[in-house]
């Protein structure tokens, strides 16, 4: 468990991001706070990553997808959750991408 310590303090701030920002939004918030989210969730995945070394690093853009479910589910969350997949892919690949070029040099 302590071998993912890294994975599961990034999962817990997405978590907290997940709960947390909503609560903060006015009725005239909802498209920046999406973004905001959106963009967040791209920086925590580059940063997992770019700092993992562990194969589980992989699953995290499904479970982010999954958690988004859970979290907001009604039938509009499902086509979001798609977009929270997609970016969390795109972002560890960035990350990945950062790790081998900083494991280079």
């Amino acid at each position: 468990m302590k071998k993912y310590l890294k994975e599961i303090l990034i999962l817990l701030i997405q978590l907290f991001m997940f709960y947390v920002f909503p609560l903060f939004a006015g009725p005239t918030d909802v498209m920046g706070m999406i973004v905001l989210l959106i963009l967040a969730t791209l920086l925590l995945s580059i940063l997992i990553g770019s700092i993992s070394n562990l194969k589980v690093k992989y699953l995290y853009p499904i479970i982010i997808a999954i958690t988004f479910v859970f979290i907001y589910y009604n039938e509009t969350a499902l086509i979001h959750s798609l977009w929270y997949l997609a970016v969390s892919s795109f972002g560890l690949i960035i990350g990945m991408v950062i790790h081998k070029l900083i494991l280079k040099k």
